[in-house]
């Protein structure tokens, strides 16, 4: 069987109040749509064909190419129409499973239960439901009384005992292709919002005898759509808990979840320790056996083994085993730090590689530079490397220890096991096992005396 995923990512979202489209937006670091199509790739989807409209550009820009393909709502009008668009991409398909581009709570194994259960059952026709305790605003699932599918009725058109039902419509569904869309091309828009209705398709399937199914999944909070900023936030809520909780359970020690927000494409290995106050993003990829935080903020970074990380900021930076950083360092883009490295507080790094067990202990800026191992950089040492124009390299071979407060005007290259004196500004190349010194000769002047005070 052959499965596309059919995602509905047309619409603006007005109640976002954005010039940004809905599904754009990020929820627990990943725009909401990216986690509706990882999930319909999880589930076992073969293509992802991504209904857009509304400044589809943006949403477009969000996938690599080739991952998902795309087809054009120009009009929004309604489920129904925005389907209807997709035809060309799906006709030769088998299944269609249709989601949502605003539900990113979805997870691989409900999506997988409904795509199962269709398949099981032998239906044209699978509908998502769930039980909610409010159910005002939802299409209700009515059944016949064997418990088969009956209609879905709208809140707007529900009479008093269809609003007693709390099983509702999550709006995801499962069609076989051809009876689909030939249901599909027979609905019209003659209803007080002029759209052509997804769910109207149900109606002229039952109406030809073909078999429609229900599948009700427990986990209500997969079909929680977002409208509004607020919805987004308790979304972003469940999925930082989900993803903590996934976390622990497979050996991370998390101190305080409640303060600790971890991105969904975050891998962290067993028996590492997430500290209070820490935020990790994007990809990044953790080692076992860290320390990570307190008060620490990781962005797209490589951490290795046994690394120990205190109030710190790391941003797209590379750090070996054993390495130790803070606190108060900041590790910018391209920094790479090999194994024991040592960076200590307030000192920042910036497209640079420190070489095994080089240090830089305290209060320094290292900026497109290369260390070698063993090098030792002394407190207050700066590379010069930007003239106003251009950026130049510093280079600081094995062995090399740069005394305190020590200006490197960059280009310059200080030799193997080479010495800076403390204060000296280096604007030369150092030959290898040699100590450099440039200072001003002190002079010691005689203090004047001090007038006597007036009376």
């Amino acid at each position: 069987m052959k499965i596309t995923a059919v995602i509905l990512a047309a619409g603006k979202g007005v109640r976002m109040c954005s010039q940004l489209p809905k599904v754009v937006h990020q929820v627990a670091g990943k725009p909401m749509v990216v986690h509706v199509a990882d999930v319909a790739r999880q589930a076992g989807a073969d293509r992802i064909v991504l209904v857009v409209g509304h400044s589809r550009q943006k949403v477009e820009d969000l996938f690599s190419p080739g991952m998902v393909e795309f087809v054009v709502q120009e009009e929004q009008l309604g489920t129904g129409h925005a389907l209807m668009q997709s035809w060309e991409k799906v006709s030769q398909d088998d299944t269609i499973v249709v989601l949502a581009g605003d539900t990113p709570l979805l997870q691989a194994t409900t999506l997988q239960g409904l795509l199962n259960y269709h398949q099981e059952s032998q239906a044209i026709a699978t509908v998502l439901s769930t039980e909610v305790e409010d159910p005002y605003g939802y299409g209700r699932i009515i059944r016949d009384e064997t418990g088969a599918f009956q209609a879905i009725v709208e809140e707007k058109d529900a009479s008093e005992t269809d609003k007693i039902v709390s099983e509702i419509n999550s709006g995801m569904y499962c069609f076989q292709v051809q009876e689909a869309f030939a249901a599909l091309s027979r609905i019209t828009s003659n209803n007080a919002q002029g759209e052509y209705y997804l769910t109207d398709i149900l109606k002229i399937l039952m109406s030809e005898g073909k078999k429609v199914e229900i599948f009700r999944t427990d986990a209500r909070e997969d079909i929680y759509g977002i409208n509004d900023r607020v919805q987004m936030s308790k979304a972003e809520e469940i999925l930082r808990k989900r993803k903590n909780e996934a976390l622990m359970k497979n050996g991370v020690t998390i101190i305080d979840p409640r303060s600790t927000f971890i991105d969904d494409d975050v891998e962290i290995a067993c028996d590492t320790i997430i500290y209070p106050s820490t935020l990790i993003e994007g990809r990044t990829v953790i080692g076992s056996g860290c320390q990570i935080g307190p008060g620490t903020h990781i962005t797209s970074s490589s951490i290795g083994n046994n690394v120990l990380i205190e109030n710190s900021r790391i941003k797209e930076a590379q750090v070996g085993d054993e390495c130790t950083i803070g606190p108060y360092a900041y590790l910018r883009p391209q920094a790479i730090l090999h194994r024991r490295v040592k960076v200590g507080d307030f000192v920042e790094i910036k497209k640079s590689t420190l070489g095994e067990g080089s240090k830089a202990p305290h209060l320094s800026y290292i900026g497109d530079a290369i260390l070698g191992k063993g090098v030792n950089v002394g407190a207050g040492t700066i590379t010069c490397n930007y003239d106003g124009v251009n950026k130049w390299e510093t280079i600081l071979e094995d062995g090399v220890f740069i005394g305190s407060n020590t200006n490197l005007v960059a280009p310059v290259k200080v030799g193997q096991n080479s010495v800076t004196g403390a204060g000296s500004t280096i604007t030369r190349d150092v030959p290898p096992h040699t100590l450099a010194v440039e200072r001003a000769e002190q002079k010691n002047l005689k203090k004047r005396s001090q007038s006597k005070p007036v009376k």
